[in-house]
This record gives structure tokens, sequence and C-alpha cells, in this order.
């Protein structure tokens, strides 16, 4: 028998502070609600305390996601703890995860505590998170540089006071597959009630090893992997679920332990997440790039067509890969395209909502044939900005390009209730779209990202752009989908500084006073 592989996601907690990912409610709702589909363990969906609207966040996932056990991250004070349990009351399995620094360099620098002042915190902490749940997480963050021995005093003793799991963070994303491994061994052998507690790792991956680290862990005793779909997360990101899921199930020989994780949604999941967040994935990226499955190579493609082992060491279908199945047409009824929504795991805010989603569903199946489960995601992704929230709206767009000409472009704006003009010329047709739309709402912004990914194949397929812009320390991202690209990025424009001009509604933590997280 297979010991179990505990999958923790904290794509909407850590994952959400990548510079422009943050998530409404209802985005983190639906992200919920499909990585219960994945069949996660653990979801953590946020920082309680952080804002008002991270706690709102969480609550709502706690109250849609039924199987999964839903967690709330809590520094290791009472109010972090307190609002968590709160957070997550409404779960049916429900856990708090709560930590404190164990380095040097973070105890003396940051906390300006002792080793026994951190040691009495994380125990107070602990039996504080046990009032409210018996499925109590501690982390020790920057275990990678904490002193060994602290380590071991921190972990007996959280584990006396009822830490049901222990988790081992590689904050910094400094350590190398070896070490990393041997200080589980390690932890494991020298802690008296090591075997009362499930052992968790938790990577960055600043040096490229998180998931190599997480691995490592595995082999040395780990039982819970903490890890984000498409490895997102601060600086460059996190361990990614997918990686570890299957190479776990590829290599059964090699690792003694299963996951319950359902490998046929990695690939929904994945799209889902880069839809909502404006992060792409790269087409190299393991798993869930496009260029996973793909063989360029003669070689490879005589292989493959001769034996698929011969090359391939996963079925793409496996994964996810060829779902994105035609699901409806032109000819399709309401009815049709509300089922096919909540199949998807998506829920509109209302009749209205549904009747303009609808409605955009007829254009856009004007424009195209055939309407995949990937256009119905991007065609829904910004349903979760209400009305009041929606400062600016794409009226029309009318753009003029000849070769030896300067492309220029008219807009047509809507802006609370009023319609606002505009023309420019530009370097190209997109240029000159965003020149127009900037003459009018003077937002002073800073383009830091533009980049286009095509949802599905075909030269009809939808462009789906992204815009990241920064203001006065503030990132956010916008998305906008449509045939024509130079659309597309107007509406990737306007979502992008909506959301910079609706900052209550939106729950990430990195900006004004954030809380460090492990």
């Amino acid at each position: 028998m297979q010991d179990q592989l505990i999958i923790f996601d904290t794509t909407m907690r850590d994952g959400e502070q990548s510079p422009g990912a943050s998530m409404t409610r209802d985005e983190k709702v639906r992200i919920g609600k499909q990585l219960e589909r994945l069949r996660v363990d653990v979801i953590e969906a946020g920082f309680a305390a952080a804002s008002v609207g991270d706690f709102d966040a969480i609550r709502a996932v706690a109250e849609a996601v039924r199987e999964s056990t839903v967690c709330s991250l809590a520094r290791a004070n009472e109010n972090d703890i307190r609002r968590a349990g709160e957070a997550v009351a409404p779960a049916r399995r429900k856990r708090i995860h709560t930590f404190i620094a164990t380095s040097p360099i973070h105890m003396k620098l940051k906390l300006r505590m002792s080793e026994e002042q951190v040691l009495e915190a994380a125990v107070r902490a602990v039996k504080l998170a046990r009032e409210y749940t018996d499925d109590v997480e501690f982390s020790a963050e920057d275990a990678v540089r904490s002193e060994v021995d602290f380590l071991c005093r921190v972990f007996e003793a959280t584990i006396a006071a009822g830490a049901t799991t222990i988790n081992v963070p590689d904050t910094v994303g400094y350590s190398v597959p070896e070490r990393w491994g041997a200080l589980f061994g390690d932890l494991l052998a020298r802690i008296p009630n090591a075997d009362k507690a499930v052992w968790s790792t938790h990577c960055h991956n600043d040096l490229g090893m998180a998931v190599a680290n997480s691995l490592a862990a595995v082999m040395h005793g780990a039982r819970q992997v903490e890890c984000t779909i498409n490895g997102l997360g601060e600086r460059a990101g996190n361990a990614s679920l997918e990686e570890i899921v299957m190479a776990v199930r590829t290599r059964s020989d090699v690792f003694s332990c299963s996951t319950a994780i359902d490998a046929t949604q990695i690939v929904p999941t994945s799209k889902l997440v880069s839809t909502i967040t404006g992060y792409p994935v790269q087409p190299n990226k393991a798993v869930v790039g496009a260029n996973a499955f793909a063989h360029e190579s003669g070689i490879h493609q005589d292989g493959v067509l001769k034996h698929r082992e011969t090359y391939e060491i996963m079925r793409a279908e496996d994964v996810g890969w060829g779902a994105n199945r035609l699901t409806l047409g032109k000819l399709s009824g309401r009815n049709a395209f509300r089922s096919r929504l909540s199949e998807l795991g998506i829920t509109l805010a209302s009749e209205e909502a549904l009747n303009a989603a609808f409605a955009r569903f007829k254009e856009l199946a004007d424009k195209k044939r055939e309407i995949f489960d990937e256009d119905l995601q991007a065609l829904v992704s910004d349903e979760s900005v209400t009305p009041e929230q929606e400062r600016f709206k794409l009226v029309s767009l009318l753009a003029h390009s000849e070769t030896g000409e300067q492309p220029f472009a008219k807009v047509v704006i809507a802006s609370d209730g009023h319609e606002m003009r505009s023309e420019a010329r530009g370097a190209g047709l997109v240029d000159a779209s965003l020149q127009a739309i900037e003459a009018m709402v003077h937002s002073g912004t800073e383009l830091l990202l533009y980049s286009v990914n095509n949802i599905t194949t075909g030269t009809d397929s939808q462009g789906e752009v992204t815009v990241r812009l920064a203001k006065g320390g503030r990132v956010v991202n916008g998305m906008g989908a449509d045939t024509d690209i130079v659309v597309a990025s107007a509406k990737a424009f306007l979502s992008a500084l909506n959301k910079m001009g609706i900052s209550a509604a939106r729950v990430n933590p990195q900006y004004g006073e954030e809380p460090e997280t492990p």
C-alpha cells in the first residue's frame, strides 16, 4: 500500500502575491471550485487578516467548497488566528495555518525576538488555533536558514501543543535537493514526536529547484507538498502542482506514495488560473505548456508514430489535453449555454450577467465556427467585476493601417454613463489604440507588460492579451479576449485601468502593509 501524498494548493494565497495577480472574491470561488474538481486535498484560500476583501474571499470559498479542506494563513498572533478561524468557519473541513520566522536573520532583524520568545509565540499560536479546529498547521518561516537544533525544539513543542501538520519552508528558494532531503531526514529522526504530525514542504523557485527540492523532501518522509497551479508565486514562483503530481504518478517506481488528484483536470485548471490572473503559461512549460506534447524533430515524430512511449512518458489526454472539445455553436440556446457554464464551474452573479454573457457568446459564435471551453472561460473572465466597478468600457474601435503610412485608431469608450471619443497615431494599431485611450483617461500608468496568447488553435482563434500596469507602487493585470487582437488589446488596457481604480475590491495583501509569509 502506498502512502497518500497530500496536495496543498496555495495558488490563491502565495500564488496571488505575484505582481498584478490579485483575485476578486468571485474569482477565488471559481478557482476554489475547480481545485475541488481537481481533487486537491487542501486549498489555502488566502490570508484572512490581510484585508476585509481577503477575509470575505476566504469565507466565500469556505462556503462554496464541500470536499477539500479550506485553509487560511495566519501569523502567530491572536488577531490573525481569530480572523482565520472566523473566515474558515463555514467550511466542512477547515484548517488554520500559522507561522513565525525561525532563522537568526529574521528573528534578529525582522521580529526582534529571542529564540525563547519565538518558541513561546509558536506554541501559543498553535493552542489558540486549536480552539477553532483540530486541523492546525505550523510553519517555521525561513526554515532553510534556521539552526537545525532550534527547528527541532520548535517543531517538537508545536506538535506537543496540537499541530497536526508541520511545514518546513524554503522561503527564499535557497536550498538544493540533496540538502533539503537530508534536512527532512534529520528532523524526522531527531524529533521524538515526529510521528504525530504530517510533514510538509514548501519551496520557492528562485534557483529553479522548487520541484526538485519538494520531491527530495518527499523521498525523505514529507507527505504534504505545498504548491501552486502553473508554479505561480512571488519572485520566481513556487513548486508547480502539475509537475509534482505527474512526477509522483509517472515515477511510481521511485516514490512510494500517490495522490488523490484527478489528473484530467490539470490542464483545465491551468487555463482557468492563467485567464483569471493574467499570467500566460510559457509554451515549453512542463505538463501544461502548449508544446509539452509537441514533437518537431523528424526522428521524434517517427518514433512517436510507431509507438508513443518512444518519446512520451505521459499521455496528453491523462492531464486534460484534447479535452477542449466543441461545446456550443451559434444555434445553441440559453439553457445549453447555462448548462455548459455550470459544468465548467462558472456561476454568474445574476440573470442580467447571464444575459450579457450569452449575448457576447452569440457575437463570438458569428465570428468563429468552433467554440471551445477555453473560449467560454475567456468570455466570462470579467464577470466578477460589477457595473459599479467597471468605470471604463469599450464601445467601439476603428483602426487603420496602410503600408508606408502611420497607423491610427479612433476609440469610443463609456465612462460613468458618458461616451468619450479620441483618436491617435502610433507605431502600430495596438499602440495607436492604447494611446487614444490614454488621451481620454489620463491614467499616468506605466506599461510593464504586454503579451499576446492564442486561446485555441486556428486563425479565427480568440487572442488573449495581458496588460500589466503600474502606478504609485501598485501593479495590476488586465486581460482581454477577442478574435481581433487590436480589440482584445483595448479591452485588456481598460480592464487594467478598471482594476487600478477599484482597489477596495481587490484582495491581494501585497499593497499597503504586507504580512510576511513563509
